[in-house]
């Protein structure tokens, strides 16, 4: 009989990818082997609580047992057909995922990134067919410090120069304008502009929450200036701010949602272009599509996502969790922190320079048991799962006391 093969250790696996994997990433240095809930568990079974939840891949936790049954459910039947056969799980899911964000047409693609791509050439079909924009000449306005992706188009019009450095030349036909700055919008907009694009919040930036109004400026803008008002709520919506979407905090409804991340559920990727009939009618066979795009899995895992949040059990969680993620974090300004913001279960906390970067805090937060993840700076995002206790958040912010009170 030949001998089970010997578990590799943390330490080890870390050192096996090295030479095998591209250098893309610079993850904490633990490895994680198992995971339920807000708990993971790493090759040793040491515990720690998510308090990252893939950047809100993971809003309802590790291996949700009605998203699990679902997609076990679903791995039975059927999981690919390719569009170019219906199947019988898409209709459902299109129409609940519409009817969930108040949109007419769904157009179902697989990663955060293929969403924002879709919408992009979405939005310059409509200005060519409806608004009647010059052949070639369609333009779309988005904010500095933005994350919508890493494609080439995308980083394009990043203002982050690690995601640009190296990989032009850039396609034209963007303009970059500040966040939160109504009068430089307006400034970009004209007859040429197909689109604006913006995060209701930027979470990559750290969590930037912009001034009330001006949501619902860039929607009055976008309306009197006769172009579409896109907004990516990958990371922001289905639950995260304590709405179903970060723009329904000031009852703002844009013309096209971008939707991926928690739609799949943490099991598979599923994105979305959710707009208006008008927006994705100008699409016809041929001019678009995906292998894996609305394959029956997603769009089964994806359904049950969207029953989930139908009850409205998850968004009322991060209101009332929110409210103690922000007491807690306004009781350590001062104290090692100096700002945060907060919306719902979702913050970026400004550490003291002085204590060391956000990296050096995720990896003392990470030694208690806590993770994290750090952004630019001595910034750390924190985003656990929409299902964690009240006990289990006030452990993870006594973690962040502590690590902060300990000499460096």
């Amino acid at each position: 009989m030949t001998a089970p093969a010997r578990t590799r250790t943390s330490e080890e696996l870390i050192r096996a990818e090295e030479p095998v994997l591209a250098h893309n990433y610079h993850p904490l240095p633990v490895v994680v082997a198992r995971a339920e809930g807000v708990w993971m568990e790493d090759v040793e079974g040491r515990r720690y609580l998510d308090m990252l939840a893939g950047y809100s891949a993971l809003n309802f936790g590790h291996r949700h047992p009605a998203l699990v049954e679902a997609a076990h459910r679903q791995l039975d039947r059927l999981t690919l057909t390719s569009r170019a056969f219906h199947n019988d799980r898409l209709a459902e899911f299109a129409e609940r995922l519409a009817a969930l964000v108040g949109m007419d047409m769904v157009l179902p693609m697989n990663t955060g990134a293929e969403a924002v791509e879709s919408g992009i050439k979405v939005a310059r079909k409509w200005a060519y067919d409806v608004k009647g924009v010059p052949a070639d000449r369609a333009t779309i306005v988005v904010a500095a410090d933005n994350f919508h992706g890493r494609t080439t188009t995308i980083v394009g019009f990043s203002t982050d120069e690690t995601a640009r450095a190296g990989f032009g030349p850039f396609a034209p036909g963007f303009r970059i304008v500040p966040y939160n700055d109504l009068a430089a919008l307006e400034e970009a907009v004209d007859e040429t502009t197909a689109a604006v694009l913006i995060e209701p919040i930027q979470g990559e930036a750290g969590v930037l929450i912009p001034d009330d109004g001006y949501l619902a400026g860039v929607r009055e803008l976008t309306r009197r200036a006769g172009c579409l008002f896109m907004a990516d709520e990958i990371q922001s919506g289905l639950g995260r701010t304590g709405r179903t979407l970060a723009v329904e905090h000031e009852s703002v409804v844009p013309d096209v949602v971008l939707l991926g991340k928690a739609l799949g559920g943490g099991i598979v990727p599923v994105s979305a272009v959710v707009a208006r009939r008008e927006v994705l009618s100008v699409l016809h066979p041929g001019e678009h599509g995906s292998t894996f795009g609305g394959n029956p899995l997603a769009a089964a895992v994806g359904t049950a996502v969207v029953e989930l949040l139908e009850t409205g059990e998850y968004q009322r969680r991060a209101a009332e969790l929110g409210v103690l993620l922000r007491e807690g974090l306004e009781s350590l300004v001062g104290r090692g922190v100096v700002g945060f913001r907060a919306r719902g279960l979702w913050a970026g906390v400004d550490v003291d320079p002085a204590l060391g970067t956000g990296r050096e805090v995720s990896e003392r937060l990470m030694r208690e048991g806590v993770l994290v993840k750090d952004t630019h700076g001595s910034t750390i995002r924190i985003a656990p799962p929409l299902t964690i206790t009240g006990e289990e958040l006030t452990g993870a912010l006594q973690a962040l006391e502590k690590v902060l009170a300990q000499d460096t």
